[in-house]
């Protein structure tokens, strides 16, 4: 196999993102005070869109994330309100693309949930979900969105299988069943007809998701890939990962034929994963490493060498996840390209980050910024679910990125079913998984007895005196009982 080898100088070409740069918010637009999980599953634990920034935090017993207004920066209130319905840690979450208001989340209590944020955020916290979606049998490690559709909702387990959600029935309705071992990831292709896995099992997979059928496999024996990201609608996929000597690498693949990447390039021998990030507009490729402070960025070409280095922003606090703000948040005006929320856990601090193209002109740079993916669904879930594909519905930055969405997101009206064994209900009585959770079921359950008993020596009393009543009733018509 022929390895494209890349220069690490900039090479001076016809690039309007040759000089694109890193700008760090000052202190007081970042977000500071939040207790930042220490959880080491490979996720960001973060999760951005216009209106709201979602952080997975610290917390004894269950799982909890809280939830911020983006408007609202600076030191955050340590009592701040949380959503914590969850019983075991919480692994990810993600924005409804479509629904501001609307986000997942999945735990080790092997539950996704939806939740439905209040506008303007929360104000006490939040224990009960839209709807609580049971299938997998262990946790639940990764959720991802339909990039069109508006109730569609996949999620892969520590059960090696990924169900595939009808939100508009809150049930599941396809469970793709191909994975010999853990999901890493999951990508999506622009229309969302294709889905691209990373597994436990050193293989690359594309799959048909509405069928489950395996299209394409590698077998990654010497790139041993973690992350896997679409390029957009040009029928490539960038997979990142680790050499047989344990050098972090990237690859581009040809999506028509997995059994050779088209180029592998070593970056460095950091042990860190490596999270790709790819914007569709510019054609852009940023590659930030977990326990880094740097961030490497690419422009991806249809012609050799493919891969063109631009720079790297480079900073020295760690980053344990990024969240990356929707195209319809940035700031137009300033030239703002992409966006990412660094976490810090040392400091418990959200520090935004603006990649920038520099421009003299202060007026709409419409190079820059082509038609883009909306807010609006393109398809509804029974559409995607009869075979139907459509392309995102598109809209311009010029005019369409504040124009607030008029959908409303409607959870089903669902009868609540249980599964009866020895008379314990397993759906509304998860079993404990850590001790933490055992002890709270425990109190629980002290707290429950008590006032049972409380109940039955009420009870005991009220029968007491109806029976002293019904005694004196006899006793004054002794000829009428």
């Amino acid at each position: 196999m022929t390895v494209t080898k890349m220069s690490w100088r900039p090479t001076y070409r016809s690039s309007k993102f040759r000089n694109v740069y890193g700008k760090v918010a000052n202190r007081e637009h970042c977000f500071d005070g939040i207790p930042i999980t220490k959880n080491v599953h490979d996720n960001h634990f973060c999760a951005v869109n216009a209106k709201y920034l979602a952080i997975v935090t610290e917390s004894a017993g269950g799982g909890s994330f809280v939830v911020v207004p983006v408007s609202q920066t600076g030191r955050i209130d340590p009592h701040h309100p949380k959503v914590c319905g969850h019983q075991g840690n919480v692994l990810d979450i993600k924005w409804n693309p479509f629904f501001d208001n609307i986000i997942a989340s999945c735990s080790e209590d092997s539950s996704v949930r939806v939740w439905d944020i209040p506008e303007g955020g929360l104000r006490r916290n939040m224990t009960e979900a839209v709807l609580e979606l049971y299938g997998h049998s262990r946790r639940v490690g990764l959720i991802e969105w339909h990039p069109t559709s508006s109730g569609i909702l996949f999620s892969a387990g520590y059960d090696y299988k990924i169900l595939i959600w009808n939100l508009e029935i809150g049930e599941p309705v396809k469970m793709i069943d191909c994975h010999t071992d853990v999901i890493l990831n999951m990508s999506f292709n622009t229309d969302g007809s294709l889905l691209a896995t990373s597994c436990k099992d050193k293989k690359l997979r594309i799959i048909e998701p509405r069928s489950g059928r395996v299209l394409q496999d590698a077998n990654c024996k010497n790139h041993r890939v973690n992350r896997v990201v679409f390029l957009g609608n040009r029928k490539r996929l960038i997979t990142t990962g680790v050499s047989r000597w344990n050098t972090r690498q990237i690859a581009l693949w040809d999506q028509e034929d997995l059994s050779m990447p088209i180029v592998e390039e070593e970056i460095d021998g950091l042990s860190g994963l490596l999270f790709p990030f790819y914007d569709a507009d510019t054609h852009m490729l940023y590659l930030a490493g977990k326990g880094d402070g740097n961030i490497r960025y690419f422009e991806i070409t249809t012609e050799k060498p493919y891969l063109q280095y631009l720079m790297e922003f480079r900073s020295p606090t760690p980053q344990k996840g990024l969240g990356v703000m929707p195209k319809h948040g940035l700031d137009v005006s300033a030239c703002e390209v992409f966006r990412f929320y660094k976490l810090v856990t040392l400091k418990g601090l959200i520090e935004p980050i603006s990649m920038i193209v520099p421009r003299r002109s202060e007026t709409y740079q419409e190079d820059i910024y082509p038609m883009t993916a909306g807010t609006e669904p393109a398809l509804s879930a029974s559409e995607w679910l009869s075979g139907i594909d459509k392309d995102p519905v598109l809209m311009s930055l010029k005019e369409g990125y504040n124009r607030p969405s008029q959908l409303v997101f409607k959870a089903p009206v669902k009868e609540k079913k249980s599964v009866m064994v020895n008379g314990i209900d397993l759906l509304e009585n998860v079993p404990p998984r850590t001790e933490n959770e055992l002890l709270r079921m425990f109190f629980r359950q002290q707290e429950e007895l008590r006032r049972l008993k409380e109940e039955l020596t009420t009870k005991d009393v009220k029968i007491r005196q109806l029976e002293l009543e019904l005694n004196n009733l006899r006793n004054v018509n002794p000829n009428n009982v």
